[in-house]
């Protein structure tokens, strides 16, 4: 019987259109969905808007509209863009739910009882015009340690150095541009020391990556602290029982969105089974990119423990995503935001290109757009739709009907390839899987020009020769078609209707003979390079 698996994309912040960045995970995260669908496992993708805190509440405030009407608007705008890239949630939903209340505060009230909640007076800047605490990142001002000057509160980005806020020299809130006084108040913290052994257990039994694991050390060495899971008012997210004007932390209540997403699919699909029993009989799996690694796999693990839930399956986490070798920023002129792509190419071709570049590792990669182009057109047209395009022609006599006589140990060769190049999709090495993919592509082409079909077709008595040799490579690419299903399904839907030929993986092996495909129109055009100039262009706006 097939297993059920949960599995979940970071959430998108709601207070802006969605980057490149969010592109790749949501693609690295729909391929793995995808080729775990064609093998037949039982799956549920979720995701949702990450709707809390403070950057919302001030983006909303500027806007002259509620928070609330702010995240419907941009959980709606993150949605279709999603699904113009062929991204395929089960269900998009929104952490500023009544469900996700329901959980938080539930999760909250059992690590409470569990003896993990404790309280702790603090000092924090206030921002007096705005009548707001500060958290770290809405202070700026000089580094303690090198004399660096616009350096957030919590690290200086020139030379490394950790501090905590109130060590910075000339500090300004990022708000009203004034300097913020000191001010106590209590706050919550969730005791993560009282889990360092569980976390440890759990960490060594999960496969999780070598660069995590070796990240994670560098936090046990340190020691691990209580977390402060609360945050004053005014702010923008779930009020905490029993104290007043507190609010969750949105790092509380973000992770705990994904048992509430699952809830809300339940509900709308009738389902009798409840969220957490469901959650807690499934293989659950996060994708994630670095810089939130350390709340999925401390913060959340050790939550989850405290209230009896199950911990995640394992935590796939990827790199940083650069654009044209230089870091994405809006204001330098190196930005690109997923519409842009969509209003100009093929959605199937970014998925094609970022999957060549990703692997199980966390290294970070770059969407160099020149690259992007040159692979494209050697890849997906050169090499692949090349195979259809070549061959067709000379079946065109035989009324697009292919042969009953193949090549059938090619053809098996290429079928016996499935295991190797789908358990690499599951190992999440695409690149491998590709490049595994367009050997055989080469091999397809090869296996054309050494039998010249063209030079054959001049004499009437090789006809049924050059019949059989068209008829084996659309068998071939038939097969290719089915292996790049989970990367490029809008092209591989597009081919199967002109193969005329519904085919899964799982009869990756049956032969396509004395069977009718359709003429030839071109499956996937060549990226111009005018197409690349106007994207650069773009980018280099912003």
């Amino acid at each position: 019987m097939s297993k059920q698996l949960i599995i979940t994309s970071a959430l998108p912040y709601a207070n802006g259109p969605l980057h490149f960045g969010h592109l790749l995970e949501h693609i690295q995260t729909d391929i793995w969905v995808r080729t775990n669908r064609l093998l037949k496992e039982k799956c549920i993708y979720l995701c949702a808007s990450d709707a809390h805190g403070t950057p919302i509440m001030m983006k909303a405030e500027s806007e002259n509209i509620k928070p609330e009407d702010l995240v419907k608007q941009f959980t709606k705008d993150h949605e279709k863009t999603l699904k113009g890239f062929h991204i395929n949630h089960d269900n998009y939903y929104t952490t500023h739910s009544n469900e996700n209340k329901k959980y938080s505060e539930l999760i909250f009230l059992r690590s409470q009882k569990n003896n993990f909640i404790q309280n702790e007076t603090i000092e924090q800047f206030y921002d007096e015009s705005k009548g707001l605490f500060l958290a770290d990142r809405y202070v700026q001002g000089t580094c303690p340690s090198c004399g660096a000057k616009h350096q957030y509160g919590d690290n200086c980005e020139e030379c490394g150095a950790k501090y905590e806020a109130t060590d910075l020299i000339d500090p300004i809130s990022i708000f009203s541009g004034e300097t913020p006084s000191i001010k106590e108040s209590e706050h919550l913290f969730f005791d993560l020391s009282k889990q360092e052994k569980k976390l440890l257990k759990w960490i060594d039994k999960t496969d999780l990556q070598d660069g995590v694991k070796n990240k994670l050390k560098e936090w046990f060495e340190e020691g691990l602290k209580p977390w402060d899971i609360s945050r004053d008012e005014p702010y923008f997210g779930f009020s905490i029982p029993g104290f007043p004007k507190k609010y969750f932390y949105v790092w509380l209540d973000a992770p705990i969105g994904y048992i509430a997403i699952l809830d809300n699919f339940l509900s709308e699909n009738s389902s009798s089974i409840s969220a957490e029993e469901l959650w807690n009989e499934s293989e659950i799996y996060h994708f994630i990119g670095k810089d939130i690694m350390n709340f999925h796999t401390l913060f959340w693990p050790a939550l989850l423990d405290a209230s009896d839930f199950k911990k995640p399956s394992n935590v796939f986490v990827h790199g940083f995503m650069t654009l044209n070798g230089k870091k994405m920023s809006k204001s330098k002129g190196n930005f690109l935001l997923i519409d842009d792509y969509l209003n100009l190419l093929n959605p199937d071709y970014m998925r094609y290109f970022l999957a060549t570049k990703l692997s199980n590792g966390i290294d970070d990669l770059d969407l160099d757009l020149l690259d992007f182009q040159k692979k494209v057109n050697t890849d997906l047209v050169g090499k692949f739709v090349n195979i259809a395009s070549r061959s067709q022609g000379f079946l065109k006599e035989f009324n697009n009907i292919l042969s009953n006589d193949l090549d059938e140990d090619l053809i098996d060769e290429f079928s016996n390839k499935k295991n190797e190049i789908f358990n690499h999709y599951l190992d999440r090495n695409y690149s491998k899987a590709l490049k595994e993919i367009m050997t055989l592509a080469d091999r397809a082409n090869q296996y054309i020009d050494s039998n010249k079909p063209w030079i054959l077709n001049k004499e009437s008595n090789n006809k049924e020769k050059v019949r059989k040799i068209a008829s084996t490579a659309i068998n071939l690419f038939k097969i290719l078609n089915l292996y790049l299903e989970p990367v490029i399904p809008e092209t591989s839907e597009k081919i199967k209707k002109y193969l005329k030929c519904k085919d899964s993986v799982d009869n990756v092996s049956f032969y396509l003979k004395n069977h009718e495909i359709d003429s030839f129109n071109p499956l996937i055009l060549r990226i111009e390079e005018v197409e690349i100039e106007k994207l650069i262009e773009i980018s280099k706006n912003g």
